[in-house]
């Protein structure tokens, strides 16, 4: 196993642990905008783990650049995912 087969390892295995962690927050956190946090922070920075671990075993640029346009294509999607629902649920809040 090569240096850059141990950084893969490393990368993709911290990602998919914050991708359990994600899960977990999403399952025992109390409220919506909590749970949405989590999801969001957690997911965001799994899948980044994940391709940056992935990164090295590609074997053209554009391979590389095809992995980081999905990354920031799914943060962007779980971003406008995350402001319409923190939306909704801001509005369907009872008032005090």
């Amino acid at each position: 196993m090569g240096l850059s087969d141990a950084f893969t390892l490393v990368c993709v295995v911290a990602g998919a642990l914050l991708f359990l962690a994600g899960t977990l927050g999403l399952l025992r956190f109390p409220d919506t905008l909590s749970r949405l946090h989590a999801l969001s922070k957690a997911d965001n920075l799994g899948l980044g783990l994940i391709v940056l671990g992935l990164l090295p075993l590609q074997t053209s640029l554009m391979g590389g650049v095809k992995l980081v346009c999905i990354w920031l294509l799914a943060q962007l999607s779980a971003a406008t995912a995350s402001q319409l629902i923190a939306g909704i649920a801001a509005r369907r809040k009872p008032q005090a």
